[in-house]
């Protein structure tokens, strides 16, 4: 499939910086969370909404608008997709956060 987050921008942001080896290499290794310049939290408080809003303020993934076509006399409804005025939903509160999808954590319940 595809790639996410930052290893796709050849950024991985828990890797260790240092080469060397010994007990600090091997302690660095095992950490959870290495800094090397900024701290990365592990969790996520926020993302972007997928949903739009139209014109009469409704939200949803998708609009439709139900025109009428006239076919050998008989008039038929169809639905025609809504795609122009709509605006997008923008930042989401996760409520509860969620974690990082580059963190490297294996969830393991008993």
């Amino acid at each position: 499939m595809g790639a996410s987050g930052s290893k796709a921008r050849g950024l991985w942001p828990f890797s260790s910086g240092t080469g060397g080896g010994g007990p600090e290499a091997a302690a660095a290794e095992q950490a959870l969370v290495r800094p090397r310049g900024r701290v990365v939290p592990p969790f996520v408080f926020t993302r972007r909404g997928s949903m739009f809003y139209d014109e009469d303020g409704d939200l949803a993934h998708e609009f439709y608008e139900e025109t009428i076509v006239t076919k050998n006399g008989q008039k038929r409804a169809k639905l025609r997709r809504v795609h122009k005025n709509l605006i997008p939903q923008g930042i989401v509160k996760l409520d509860p956060p969620r974690i990082h999808v580059d963190f490297p954590v294996i969830l393991y319940e008993v």
